[in-house]
């Protein structure tokens, strides 16, 4: 059984939330980028994957 820190991904998340850590790692893992990048664009842009896939050039 697996607990609910243990989670791999978002489930069907359309916002990308910083504060948790396994989160941040996920979507800089999707999207290529570095942890730094991620939040720089994330400020940016806000937290819609949406917005920030648009703004990275990547697919959502």
């Amino acid at each position: 059984m697996i607990g609910i820190g243990s989670r791999r991904h978002p489930l069907d998340s359309p916002r990308i939330n910083l504060h948790e850590d396994w989160e941040l790692r996920y979507w800089a893992g999707r999207f290529s980028v570095s942890h730094a990048q991620l939040m720089a664009t994330v400020k940016r842009v806000g937290v819609q994957v949406s917005d920030v896939a648009r703004a990275l050039g990547r697919p959502a």
